[in-house]
């Protein structure tokens, strides 16, 4: 798929790389904004990576003042853009870091467990033998501080979100929504299916950095029960 333009409102370029949730498509937008932090100008104020595509956010009244006559801000920010997706930028080596995620599922901290394993006409510890049996990789944090998006579920366990959000999901919870898994660093509301909960703490604001995964990390779920669960929380 060629790379796409598009506006969102008048301040914002949305840059889409493609239309599934995959490593290539990943990879393409790692590379997109390095090239664009290195060339970043004045009139350029924020980049937000999702799955698909970049959002660039711009200063309107700055970019109008570039040089370049008869076109519009958004014309000139998409020429911009554009001009950099052929710049030849060889990206830093990157050791990813693989992080083992202790889950105990189902019971009091998977109340979802369950209804998807009805719902994919499989056990509960065939939901947990998919759910545990892959590396994810972190494609991006977002929605709450530290919550990291895991694409590439397996299809045999991918669930639509629920039709209710609840209004408060413990942190730590482990939910699956569509073909995404995540853990909720905080407690927040929520409309995820939640299978699990791990004992650890992602989100610790008084550390540098505060979120204990990161974009590009790799993630393997490791069943635990729920004795080891309280052991690791300080519960025991």
């Amino acid at each position: 798929m060629a790379v796409q333009f598009k506006p969102l409102g008048d301040q914002a370029v949305l840059v889409y790389f493609g239309n599934i949730i995959s490593e290539e498509v990943h990879n393409s937008i790692k590379k997109f904004m390095y090239t664009l932090e290195k060339n970043w100008v004045d009139g350029l104020v924020e980049m937000v990576p999702g799955y698909t595509n970049v959002c660039v956010y711009y200063d309107v009244m700055k970019v109008a003042g570039w040089e370049m006559e008869g076109h519009s801000p958004y014309e000139k920010i998409v020429c911009y853009l554009r001009a950099l997706l052929h710049e030849e930028t060889e990206m830093p080596v990157e050791n990813s870091r693989i992080l083992e995620i202790p889950v105990c599922y189902g019971g009091i901290y998977g109340p979802d467990l369950e209804e998807i394993a009805r719902y994919h006409h499989l056990s509960e510890q065939q939901v947990i033998q998919i759910h545990s049996g892959k590396e994810y990789l972190v494609y991006m944090l977002g929605f709450a501080p530290g919550f990291a998006f895991l694409g590439g579920l397996d299809e045999r366990i991918a669930t639509p979100r629920k039709d209710t959000p609840r209004l408060k999901i413990p942190p730590g919870s482990v939910g699956i929504a569509g073909r995404q898994t995540g853990i909720y660093p905080l407690e927040t509301p929520g409309g995820w299916q939640i299978i699990g909960r791990t004992p650890l703490q992602l989100f610790l604001p008084d550390q540098n950095p505060p979120a204990l995964l990161r974009t590009g990390d790799r993630i393997r779920f490791v069943p635990i029960t729920e004795k080891e669960f309280r052991e690791l929380a300080g519960e025991a």
